[in-house]
């Protein structure tokens, strides 16, 4: 199996047929294969009814195009794409110092283009929130972001323990 620099995922031949042996009703008719000529070759001549092997076709767009396309498409509900994410975050704030804190982070996340990643995130807490979803306290560097915490995402406070946002939004 090879990944290429888009994560499509293609199998060679003797792949496919470790698969099949193993699995023979597999439906193998959305992989892709690196060289399925004689594979298809065959499986017209032999038995007919086969699906035909597609052939890994390469991506046509450079790795910063697929980015900005796959950025652009955040699979959620209507009402959170249009959400005011920015008011939400300020409205949760009950000092000034957090108010100062969640509007310098909120302008990073703004000059980073990831405010759809803020709504996303809202959606996808609130739905495993709505679907009694278990999930950790906080990984990695994220825990230092305040806007994170109030979203939800994780569940450290990162003005409490004084961490440094530059160390999430580099």
């Amino acid at each position: 199996m090879k990944r290429d620099q888009f994560g499509q995922v293609s199998f060679d031949i003797n792949e496919i047929a470790a698969m099949l042996y193993i699995n023979p009703d597999m439906d193998f008719t959305n992989l892709q294969v690196q060289d399925p000529e004689l594979y298809n070759a065959s499986a017209a001549r032999y038995y007919g009814e086969l699906p035909p092997l597609k052939e890994y076709q390469p991506l046509p767009v450079s790795i910063e195009e697929f980015d900005r396309i796959n950025q652009s498409h955040w699979y959620m509900p209507e009402q959170y794409q249009e959400f005011d994410i920015d008011k939400w975050v300020l409205d949760q704030c009950r000092t000034q110092e957090q108010l100062q804190r969640a509007g310098k982070e909120l302008l990073m996340f703004q000059e980073r283009n990831l405010t759809d990643l803020l709504r996303f995130l809202k959606y996808f807490v609130d739905t495993m929130r709505t679907n009694g979803v278990v999930w950790g306290l906080g990984r990695g560097s994220s825990v230092s972001s305040f806007v994170l915490y109030l979203i939800g995402v994780h569940k450290i406070d990162s003005m409490y323990y004084d961490l440094d946002v530059e160390e999430f939004l580099r």
